[in-house]
């Protein structure tokens, strides 16, 4: 059965640069299981019912401003799959999750910047998932169980977002203060997945060091992806950190594997 994976999508610019993280994302798919489809969960798309995409051939969002022309040049030629997606809608249906197809909507850049790296000949079959930032994390949680049959298909389940996402810390001047913060949360999140400590996860807000800082209020969505892709592995409960590295001391670029 393939893992699931939250992967962080950091900056647009990770689709077109030569950095660390770049590097290990294409590391990553020449040594990780090919999957026969991916579905991936995005920071960038929220909706308040779950959307599916069920689409044949998708188009580029260019979802950010003020980057080199270069990047709006990328385009990232996915597929998509709508018996896959017909399947998932039914999944959670069954599950008693109100769900809705989508037909138009293109890539934006929580999806196409990583796999653009991770997979750039574009060949994988891939439906793209809205994430709800107002559900609790019990019940984005529950969303991912509901599509953890997939991974027995060998389906990927991706969520894309960023754990440490306040770009009010690229004002603050005492950068080693910036550092300790982005790593002492990522290190109590680590613990607690690893440990599979559902409890304390689903009161990150509370219990978390730095926690409101880490996850301001305003960009939840981009934490949130972790609680689909956790879900979606419930059965093994196994977490491992398989990178992190930080882009400008304050976000987070981290990868987990669940499963």
């Amino acid at each position: 059965m393939i893992p699931s994976l939250f992967i962080a999508h950091g900056s647009p610019m990770v689709a077109i640069e030569q950095s660390e993280y770049a590097q290990f994302l294409e590391q990553l798919g020449r040594t990780f299981p090919r999957p026969k489809a991916i579905v991936l969960f995005s920071a960038h798309w929220e909706s308040r019912v779950q959307m599916v995409s069920e689409i044949d051939d998708y188009s580029m969002i260019y979802d950010f401003g003020g980057f080199p022309n270069e990047l709006y040049q990328v385009v990232y030629p996915a597929k998509g799959d709508k018996e896959l997606s017909r399947q998932i809608q039914q999944l959670l249906t069954d599950a008693g999750i109100e769900n809705r197809a989508e037909t138009k909507r293109g890539l934006d850049h929580g999806s196409w910047t990583i796999l653009n790296r991770i997979y750039p000949n574009a060949d994988i079959p891939l439906i793209a998932m809205s994430v709800n930032p107002d559900l609790t994390p019990e019940e984005q949680y529950r969303i991912g169980q509901a599509l953890a049959p997939l991974r027995e298909q060998d389906v990927l389940i991706i969520g894309s977002g960023v754990t440490v996402h306040n770009f009010g810390l690229f004002g603050v001047q005492d950068k080693a203060a910036v550092k300790a913060l982005a790593v002492g949360f990522e290190q109590w999140l680590k613990d607690h997945m690893v440990q599979w400590d559902l409890d304390s996860l689903f009161r990150y807000e509370e219990l978390a060091p730095y926690a409101k800082i880490a996850v301001p209020p305003q960009a939840k969505e981009h934490f949130v992806p972790i609680f689909y892709a956790m879900g979606a592995a419930d059965e093994e409960r196994k977490t491992e950190m398989i990178h992190l590295s930080l882009m400008m001391d304050a976000f987070t670029n981290s990868v987990y594997q669940y499963g």
